[in-house]
């Protein structure tokens, strides 16, 4: 297991660590609930330095980082990023990514953990002999700074910009917290509005212990990949590996607004257009649990009439809404909002219902 140069931090703060794609990282601390609940009510910080980070430079860089994303980065401005995917030429997804557009020849692709060896080697192949492509990973640490307060806690911290005034959402720029020189990117992956900071690798500890000690008055808690996951739920942000993956369309998985088809080629584009000339079989869903049970990744679902219709991707208990939810693919004709379907829950048939997405928004 490879550990980040956070380690000793989260050992420190009580963590309890386990595996995840690769690494040792921190579950929960005080406990997934509490965590979750910090993050909405109030402020938490987390420790995502395992996603893959990599540098696209030179002249054509804008193109060919287009030529490999279904989103447009020439839409965007310079100091601008861009949620999208990445597709295969069958146009199912490799992998969903942030593209940092620095400038068009300059360009910040962010991947997940578990993709980072792929989609590095997929960009670094398609770069080669065109410009100059880095695999910026392991110098590269970052912290996700989330929640109502966030802004707060990171001027406490000592910002060097005035976030709320001069970063809109989904916007970055260099900058100093603490005196640590970062990238500050309005960014996130919990349903709240907050920052994520890059930051060299060895100074992220730091940056943690300034960010813990400003936070003291605003209720900051360190948050695990425990609460994460369930924030990112709630929120219904997909997850690579359980709502999307290599078997999995952006159309069907209701990530058609990232897929812009007027542009000029890109991979997967042929097969984009067949499948939406065609039109979907299935498409993922919210549901809330009706009856007693908790949807798990894997269960099936099921239609009263028809029997198993799809497969439950993400389910957990909100703590936000006090209600079991869950995510999941079934055919088009039975995904309305309000169509009953059975989630079962080992071997018990409980009932659900599919519910309007997301689950929850915070108020703006």
């Amino acid at each position: 297991m490879r550990k980040t140069s956070l380690y000793a931090e989260h050992v420190a703060l009580g963590a309890r660590m386990v595996p995840f794609a690769g690494w040792e990282m921190p579950v929960q601390y005080k406990g997934i609930v509490e965590e979750h609940r910090a993050v909405r009510e109030r402020v938490g910080v987390f420790d995502v330095s395992h996603m893959g980070e990599l540098e696209l430079v030179g002249a054509g860089a804008l193109e060919l980082v287009s030529s490999l994303i279904t989103n447009d980065p020439a839409r965007i401005s310079d100091g601008q990023a861009l949620y999208t995917c990445c597709c295969n030429e069958g146009g199912t997804i490799l992998d969903d990514l942030i593209v940092y557009r620095r400038s068009p020849a300059h360009l910040l692709v962010v991947c997940n953990a578990s993709n980072r060896e792929k989609i590095s080697a997929h960009f670094a192949r398609a770069a080669e002999g065109k410009v100059a492509f880095r695999d910026a990973s392991d110098e590269t640490a970052l912290l996700a700074l989330q929640g109502p307060r966030a802004l707060e806690t990171l001027a406490a911290a000592g910002s060097s910009l005035d976030v709320a005034r001069e970063l809109p959402r989904f916007r970055f720029r260099d900058g100093r917290v603490a005196e640590i020189p970062c990238t500050i990117a309005r960014t996130g992956y919990t349903g709240e509005d907050g920052v994520e900071l890059f930051v060299a690798w060895d100074a992220a500890p730091a940056l943690l212990r300034a960010l813990l000690a400003a936070g003291k008055a605003y209720g900051l808690e360190p948050v695990g990949l425990g609460a994460r996951d369930t924030l990112r739920l709630e929120a219904r942000l997909a997850l690579y590996g359980n709502d999307i993956d290599d078997s999995t369309d952006p159309l069907e998985a209701g990530l058609g607004w990232t897929v812009k088809l007027d542009k000029p080629h890109f991979v997967g584009k042929e097969a984009l257009l067949r499948i939406k000339a065609e039109g979907l079989r299935r498409t993922l869903v919210g549901f809330e649990m009706r009856g007693r049970g908790i949807a798990r990744h894997g269960y099936p679902l099921l239609d009263a009439a028809q029997g198993t219709i799809g497969l439950c991707t993400s389910g957990s208990p909100s703590p936000t809404l006090g209600k079991s939810i869950g995510l999941g693919y079934v055919p088009l004709a039975l995904s309305s909002v309000g169509t009953k379907i059975l989630v079962d829950c080992r071997g018990k048939s409980v009932e659900a219902e599919i519910v309007p997405t997301p689950f929850y928004k915070r108020a703006s």
